[in-house]
């Protein structure tokens, strides 16, 4: 059977369509993926104990002002982040009650200019919280010193740590650390082609 090239034109138009619509797809799949890595780190990490088992101490009552050491760190969480194909490790996520630090792995050298990071994770993830929260701090809903921001951290022109301050919202926490994995993973998969 033969074809017309009108018709051979329209098999490739289809064929690249489908081709795109996989893409998509395998994309959603490892993002998909990535937040399943992640939340079974959160479990992984949580402790859980019954309300029973707790003990209260009614002699050790303190004045609030008493209650934290001025001095104390703030409890900090550390999170994997690893790449979906083979499970290493790109970074770790350090999670406290007002930054989030990303921390890439001594091994990883992805430089800044490697693509989706600045399209993808600083300009669209990154970008619209920032725009949500201007937003927010022209009605009065928040502080503009409560805003997010970030600060990329770099040896050279390879980034070494992004530090997110100023999260406000525990879902923003999963959202960046599964942007950030998604965006590290095709970064290197860019670099090695």
């Amino acid at each position: 059977m033969k074809f017309s090239e009108e018709q051979i034109k329209e098999i490739v138009t289809l064929k690249e369509s489908l081709i795109k619509q996989i893409d998509k797809h395998q994309e959603g799949i490892e993002m998909i993926e990535t937040n399943i890595t992640v939340l079974d780190s959160f479990l992984k990490n949580s402790s859980f104990t019954k309300a029973s088992k707790l003990e209260i101490k009614t002699d050790t009552i303190r004045k609030p002002e008493e209650r934290s050491i001025p001095n104390e760190k703030p409890e900090e969480r550390s999170i994997p982040i690893k790449r979906t194909n083979d499970g290493k490790l790109i970074a770790n996520a350090y999670v406290t009650p007002k930054q989030v630090s990303i921390v890439l792995d001594n091994e990883i050298l992805i430089n800044i200019d490697t693509p989706p990071f600045k399209s993808f994770f600083l300009d669209r993830i990154l970008g619209e919280m920032k725009k949500r929260d201007q937003a927010e701090a022209e009605d009065g809903k928040i502080q503009r010193e409560s805003m997010i921001d970030y600060i990329i951290n770099k040896n050279g022109t390879n980034i070494r740590e992004i530090i997110i301050k100023n999260y406000r919202q525990k879902e923003r926490v999963t959202e960046l650390i599964n942007t950030a994995g998604w965006s590290l993973t095709r970064m290197l998969e860019n670099i090695n082609k």
